[in-house]
């Protein structure tokens, strides 16, 4: 029944939300929902943090879908799995996607518990999810200009702090090593994490309009006197939830 209620509520704008982030959902009020189990092609999360479940919400009266989680390369699945969500999505009419992630800061004027807007990634992910094919999609602009700049002027609007900069998607699970790290900024990555890049691809790929933000729960390895852990990423995640949300409220 929920998942008949999302179908015909076509939403044209969709969400899909990081580790920690799944209240966001909740600041919006949820009409239906329906779990990643029950919808062909996809598969219950089973990481912790992400609900796994599609919710319908309305933003400013318009039904907008929202991903209370992803699933992710690391849990032992393909590129075309990870994705299959967006796929979702665009069938049922979606046109223009939100991706948010918890992810470590990497460039120094970040600040832990700040959102940073995607303005291009770093696939280091060694998979696609258009292979099978001469999938020649254009990536110059992956993350949508004009969406971004909407996206500014909501954060002036709101007060809320938004920095701008390149995510690079590692596989994971486990964190990266300073060694690592090093690599990221010589390579000019701002911010690391282990999803949205695949999905990014995808949604492009489709000819859907992209934006990304990233939630920034921790420094990344060896930049700090810390130890990463993954409650923690999650705890930050929530805190911020408010913030995301009243960002996303004025931009969509």
């Amino acid at each position: 029944m929920s998942l008949s209620l999302i179908e015909q509520a076509r939403p044209e704008t969709a969400i899909v939300l990081g580790s920690g982030l799944g209240s966001v959902a909740e600041a919006f009020g949820m009409e239906a929902e329906v779990s990643f189990a029950e919808v062909p092609g996809l598969g219950a999360s089973t990481v912790p943090g992400h609900a796994g479940r599609f919710v319908l919400c309305r933003v400013s009266g318009r039904p907008v879908l929202i991903a209370q989680g992803r699933r992710h390369l690391y849990e032992g699945l393909s590129a075309h799995e990870v994705t299959a969500g967006i796929r979702f999505m665009h069938e049922l009419g979606v046109r223009r996607v939100v991706l948010t992630n918890a992810a470590g800061a990497i460039k120094d004027s970040m600040v832990v518990g700040e959102l940073m807007l995607i303005t291009d990634h770093l696939n280091l992910q060694g998979t696609s999810p258009l292979l099978g094919g001469p999938h020649f999609h254009d990536m110059s602009e992956v993350y949508s200009l004009a969406w971004r700049e909407r996206l500014i002027q909501a954060s002036i609007q709101t007060g809320t702090a938004l920095h701008q900069g390149v995510y690079a998607a590692l596989t994971g699970p486990q964190y990266e090593t300073p060694a690592e790290i090093r690599m990221l900024r010589a390579i000019g990555a701002d911010a690391v994490g282990m999803s949205t890049v695949l999905e990014a691809i995808q949604a492009r790929a489709l000819g859907m309009e992209v934006a990304g933000i990233s939630m920034l729960t921790n420094w990344a390895a060896g930049l700090k006197a810390q130890t990463l852990d993954h409650a923690e990423v999650v705890a930050v995640g929530k805190q911020a939830a408010v913030q995301l949300a009243g960002l996303l409220r004025v931009a969509l």
